[in-house]
């Protein structure tokens, strides 16, 4: 079996930093791993070398999915280059590493120990492009060409080592432009409307929408609370509650104004918010809106939270593994993030997410992954297909 560390630092050494979103490198690994191994695959492709690869063969009634693009990282400040995929200290390093190759990885050495055992493969294989910025030419051009059916899949995105991910809040992301009075800079605020300062009052009242709790069903406070406890501890902040229960934003990026001495005319802010379980996506734009006469929304990407049912059996299976590999009680938590499980669940896949990784080090510098991380996450893997071809075997 290949060992998954080894792939792992193999896949992080081939760049495929999004944007710009060229995956070539990493789906031709894949494709020759999997030719390799007799198992035939076929990659699909949008400009700018934005590569996917799907398995071939009749639908499986179970899928691993995961994403080879990466963020992009600078040089500076790593204690092995961003894209050695340098081995060391019981870790793999580099970006991607964690997010999510490190996952990729796992799931084809599971995949290598299945075929050396000589057992047919009892699931779908998914790698695609495009994660880190939306999905456009990943997961959701794979939907839009009827390639991938619904069905059970796994998205080996680095999560908790004992909580599979069933769901997560929901998205919107706003770009907003602010147009304001022209004037001389020495009469504001006497003259002139700033759409800079327009677009700081809508901050004062975005910040403010942080501070309300929503609503949610009582069959989910349980696992909202134990979700806000696992954040709690993995991020060692004291409200974990509100990540889950709470909208919580991040001002990405804002430019605007002409010239120091002129009252800005124009100022732009690329907003993103996540969405918790409760809160009506389209009631908080109304809201927004309303604390902002001087801005026009440009583009906008929404997305509801999605939930795979905590009570099916399939969520049952994932678990009752990882306890196995683990030694330890599992259960599933609802997430903070979004992924291309939003898509696929639309779409009518039940998905959970699990993986290995350090949460710590996504899109940070020294991103890295254990080994021994890697190593259980192969196991995992490994006894959820033997669960499924038991059941093909059964059928």
């Amino acid at each position: 079996m290949r060992e998954p560390q080894k792939i792992c630092s193999d896949l992080v050494a081939l760049k495929s930093e999004n944007p710009p979103g060229d995956t070539s490198g990493p789906i031709k690994y894949i494709r020759d791993f999997l030719d390799d191994r007799g198992i035939g695959s076929k990659v699909f492709c949008t400009p700018g070398g934005r590569c996917n690869l799907v398995t071939t063969g009749e639908p499986k009634p179970f899928m691993f999915c995961g994403h080879v693009d990466v963020v992009p990282a600078l040089e500076e400040g790593w204690t092995h280059p961003p894209f050695s995929g340098t081995i060391d200290g019981g870790y793999v390093w580099g970006r991607g590493s964690s997010d999510m190759k490190g996952g990729v990885a796992a799931i084809l050495s599971a995949c290598d120990a299945l075929v050396e055992a000589g057992k047919a493969l009892p699931a779908t294989l998914a790698f695609v492009c495009d994660e880190e910025t939306g999905g456009e030419n990943g997961v959701r051009y794979l939907l839009e060409q009827d390639v991938l059916a619904p069905c059970d899949c796994l998205i080996a995105e680095p999560s908790p080592a004992l909580h599979p991910c069933i769901g997560q809040k929901g998205l919107c992301r706003l770009e907003l432009r602010f147009t304001g009075t022209p004037g001389h800079g020495s009469l504001y605020p006497l003259i002139g409307v700033s759409a800079v300062m327009e677009a700081m009052h809508l901050l004062e009242y975005i910040q403010g929408l942080h501070e309300q709790p929503f609503p949610f069903s009582d069959n989910l406070r349980e696992i909202i609370r134990t979700s806000s406890q696992v954040f709690s501890e993995e991020f060692k902040i004291d409200k974990g509650n509100e990540i889950l229960e709470r909208v919580t934003f991040n001002p990405g990026v804002i430019s605007g104004g002409e010239k120091v001495n002129i009252v800005a005319q124009r100022c732009d802010l690329d907003l993103e918010m996540r969405i918790p379980l409760g809160c009506d996506i389209r009631e908080l734009i109304m809201g927004i809106m309303e604390h902002a006469p001087h801005a026009s929304i440009v583009k906008e990407t929404l997305h509801e939270p999605s939930l795979t049912d905590p009570s099916c059996d399939f969520v049952s299976l994932v678990c009752r593994e990882v306890e196995a590999v683990q030694g330890r009680p599992a259960f599933p938590i609802f997430q903070w993030a979004a992924s291309d499980a939003r898509h696929l669940r639309a779409a009518g896949f039940r998905v959970i997410e699990y993986g290995p990784g350090e949460l710590a080090t996504l899109h940070a510098t020294n991103e890295r992954v254990r080994v021994a991380a890697l190593e259980k996450a192969t196991e995992i893997y490994l006894r959820i297909m033997r669960a499924y071809s038991s059941r093909s075997s059964a059928s």
